[in-house]
């Protein structure tokens, strides 16, 4: 999605959750992430139904299709700690652009929480705020 198009889907109106605290995890846990190749590094804060937050960070590889996002590895963490269902999460990145989540990584979403909010975050501080749903319209389902 080009960031003209992301730009018609920016919620002025804050979500209803703890938008702060989810934010400061997921750049807290974008410190720790592994990316010597793209030395782009990206962390996740993903808020569980329960109230909780689990956090991911990005795993670059060599072989780059083995590469982990942070998105996918916070869904992870939560999953292993027996959540299923989940509120919002925020992306945070080390650049100064807004870097919406992959195609893989929206799937994966999709398959715990339709309704998901996000909170895409630069480093500059550009927030913006959108949906699983107006990211990806229509996923994959059996």
């Amino acid at each position: 999605m080009d960031s003209k198009n992301l730009k018609n889907q920016i919620r002025t109106d804050r979500f209803d959750f703890d938008e702060e605290a989810l934010i400061k995890a997921a750049k807290k846990i974008m410190k720790e992430a592994y990316a010597p190749y793209s030395k782009v590094k990206v962390g996740a804060a993903i808020l569980s139904s329960k109230g909780k937050i689990h956090v991911g960070c990005n795993i670059e590889n060599a072989s780059y299709g083995l590469t982990v996002c942070a998105e996918r590895v916070a869904v992870g963490c939560a999953v292993s700690h027996g959540e299923r269902e989940f509120k919002a999460i925020a992306i945070a990145n080390s650049t100064d652009k807004i870097i919406t989540p992959c195609g893989a990584c929206r799937q994966v979403l999709s398959e715990f929480s339709k309704g998901l909010k996000i909170l895409l975050v630069s480093a500059g501080g550009e927030i913006v705020r959108t949906t699983l749903a107006q990211l990806l319209p229509d996923p994959f389902s059996l």
